[in-house]
């Protein structure tokens, strides 16, 4: 394989790659004994609080019942202790601002004793509150920028933990954020308000059925990560991809994915490598990673946890994001969780599998053997169908984003029409409860492969559907849109909220109802006249299927983010939230100006970068094979000879239009507004589109300029050399 020095140098760099580090000693210490133990634990809390205090903190964690604020000052010098054993020299708030990214601020556990001394101190003062500025971070006009004044708030229930350093290690508390008056600046709050507001309704609808043993309704999530890996090298010679997360320039390579050679093939071993530290590293954090697989695309994986509470899954994925970056760069890659940072191959999302349940019934949304029977079953499936139909575009505008538009919609992700699939099983189920009592399920039967020596295997009673945006999986929810770079905390917010205002409608239903029975098949049947269109089991991807969404069924198709944020603010999605006490309108427009802003950015940054990529190393590299090219000509021609200057037309053609694409970019840019609705507007109709406009000319002249000349690493070397 020829290419340009750095290039070669980059492949070099590859093939004799060797690992930074010494190999973990996993024989001695089996991972399984690793778990949680740099978690400030219910047992390790047991074990060091007195018992008055440990039992008043579990009940605030698993009842949600208020905080007894006065026993902080006993939960920190525990906390402390522990903290110091294990070798930690500061704390750390750690906080979830509404730039999806995480926060921290340290501080020293040591402080001056007046004799030269310090002493290690930590008070609950310190523990239960700090204050980083809350200027700086983003507030969609919440905040002026001269109000500095923000609030970290002690999340009890979701647990410190010890976040370790070559050189030593920290306590990190996990905090809700707020500012002076109040109003949540972070991502952790809104969903602890919508957990709380799914519980209350829950409750009433336990109630009406005879459980009322006061047993807290939990929201929880799975969320899978995909994620690619590429060879540092690589990464640090593409701007594009360090700048923006994806590649704004490249041709697709000879080979892609077409052979799906890649999805679920042996995991090479540099990459296997890596992900079992990650995998170990991310068990001393207590989170519950539990698969892990090559994925579709050259260069894709996936990581997969097993449930936990929505808070706390929250706040581990956030965990899980920078563990895969931070121990990438220790084997020589680089993590790379943009939605799509390779154009013509899969992109990545986070599918986030969410459930509700109580520690006396467990999930809520587990249908048993006979779901046509389970009236508690179908009244809390009926009423996400009923909140996922209503506010569909609600669901679609919290998972937009300016990465998340190159992947919702293709052919390798849902569409951006929200449906849900139910299977065989549950179709039937509720459209007998459509037309009448349902009186029977399907069962699942048994799968006969047809070789005696392969066992017999139980099929279940109805197949899965990769192109549903929400799909039910056997005892919850898939919400497949999530983009892979988000956090998950604004789609778990909208899901619990939405749930929870129909669960409220279900409940007054029935609360004044004569006789239950019969109220419970009136107001299921109700759902389903009215919100069943959202039931969707066919192919998502197929034209026909856009067609009958939009204008049979009436379900919403907001293709881009500049389509979906508007969402936002609708007076529906505004009394909704304020309802339930989730978010104000204050908050809300806040949060709506937040993503227009960075939609805005992150379109901005991109199509400056192209402007400079393409002046200063594409075109470049086109005008030196040209100068090779007309030297030839003119040797043949010296020498008699008539050349053919079909190529040399070509080049120098494609780098004509380049120019001339790189001009229009520029002016597209000079266009300014301080409507952001307005802008993002002219980012997806306007920007966009010339951006697409000089990428075609940059990637036809990649298929014709010699590859010691081009400049940039190809997709055929990112993905395809370990």
């Amino acid at each position: 394989m020829s290419g340009n020095e750095a290039r070669l140098k980059a492949i070099s760099a590859v093939v004799n790659y060797k690992p930074i580090s010494e190999p973990l000693s996993f024989a001695d210490t089996p991972t399984g004994d690793l778990f949680a133990v740099n978690v400030f634990t219910s047992a390790e809390m047991k074990k060091r609080l007195p018992k008055g205090v440990y039992k008043s903190i579990m009940e605030t964690i698993t009842k949600g019942k208020k905080l007894d604020t006065s026993t902080a000052d006993v939960v920190a010098a525990a906390m402390k202790d522990w903290a110091i054993e294990k070798g930690a020299t500061h704390y750390a708030h750690v906080f979830y601002p509404l730039t999806g990214l995480t926060a921290e601020k340290h501080d020293s556990f040591l402080s001056p004793n007046g004799d030269g001394k310090a002493i290690a101190e930590f008070s609950g003062d310190q523990l239960i509150q700090g204050e980083p500025d809350g200027s700086s971070f983003p507030t969609g006009g919440i905040r002026p920028t001269f109000e500095a004044r923000g609030y970290t708030a002690w999340d009890v229930t979701s647990p410190a933990y010890i976040l370790e350093n070559p050189n030593g290690t920290t306590l990190c508390i996990p905090t809700a954020f707020v500012s002076w008056t109040g109003e949540a600046l972070d991502k952790k709050t809104p969903v602890l308000r919508s957990m709380k507001a799914l519980n209350e309704q829950a409750q009433r609808i336990l109630k009406l059925l005879g459980h009322d043993d006061g047993a807290i309704v939990t929201a929880t999530a799975g969320p899978e990560q995909e994620y690619f890996l590429i060879d540092q090298h690589f990464y640090l010679a593409r701007p594009d991809l360090i700048n923006a997360g994806r590649t704004l320039f490249g041709a697709k390579p000879p080979k892609g994915q077409e052979f799906d050679d890649h999805y679920f093939g042996a995991i090479p071993e540099r990459v296997l490598a890596c992900m079992l530290e990650t995998e170990r590293e991310l068990f001393k954090l207590g989170v519950p990673v539990k698969t892990r697989h090559n994925e579709v695309a050259p260069g894709q994986y996936e990581m997969a946890p097993v449930y936990e509470n929505a808070n706390v899954a929250t706040d581990h994925q956030q965990l899980v994001m920078l563990t895969l970056k931070r121990v990438a760069q220790k084997y020589g890659m680089e993590c790379l969780t943009h939605e799509k940072p390779f154009a013509g191959v899969n992109g990545s999302g986070k599918h986030v599998n969410f459930s509700f349940g109580n520690a006396t019934l467990g999930n809520l949304l587990e249908p048993g053997d006979t779901p046509h029977d389970n009236k508690r079953f179908l009244l809390f499936a009926a009423a996400v169908i009923r909140a996922v139909d209503k506010y569909a575009p609600l669901l679609r505008s919290v998972v937009a984003s300016a990465g998340n538009d190159h992947r919702l919609g293709a052919n390798e992700a849902p569409p951006a029409i929200i449906s849900i699939f139910l299977g065989d099983q549950l179709t039937d189920v509720f459209e007998q409860i459509k037309t009448g009592k349902p009186t029977s399920s399907k069962q699942q039967g048994v799968l006969e492969i047809g070789v005696d020596t392969l066992p017999p295997l139980p099929r279940h009673s109805g197949d899965r559907n990769r192109t549903s945006p929400f799909a039910f999986t056997g005892n919850k929810f898939e919400f497949r849109a999530v983009a892979s770079n988000q956090s998950i905390a604004s789609p778990l917010m909208a899901l619990n909220t939405i749930v929870a205002e129909s669960l409220d409608y279900v409940a007054t239903t029935l609360e004044g109802a004569d006789d239950l029975d019969e109220a419970i098949e009136t107001v299921l049947r109700e759902i389903m006249v009215k919100h069943g269109r959202i039931i969707f089991n066919g192919d998502g991807y197929s034209e026909a299927w856009h067609k009958e969404a939009e204008f049979e069924r009436g379900l919403p198709n907001l293709r881009t983010s500049a389509d979906a944020l508007p969402v936002m603010t609708r007076p529906e999605v505004i009394e909704l939230f304020d309802k339930y006490n989730v978010l104000s309108k204050r908050e809300m427009e806040s949060r709506q100006d937040v993503k227009l802003e960075q939609y805005v950015n992150a379109v901005q940054v991109e199509a400056r970068l192209m402007l400079r990529m393409g002046r200063t190393m594409i075109y470049p590299a086109a005008v030196r094979y040209q100068n090779e090219l007309g030297t030839a000509v003119a040797h043949l021609k010296a020498a008699g000879i008539e050349p053919d200057i079909t190529v040399l037309g070509k080049v120098a053609s494609c780098s004509n239009e380049l120019l001339a694409s790189l001009d229009a970019l520029e002016k597209t840019l000079e266009h300014e507004s301080h409507d952001l609705l307005n802008e993002s507007r002219h980012m997806c109709d306007i920007v966009l589109p010339a951006m697409n406009a000089v990428r075609t000319c940059a990637d036809s002249l990649e298929g014709v300029v010699p590859d010691d000349l081009w400049p940039l690493p190809t997709y055929q070397e990112m993905l395809f050399i370990k």
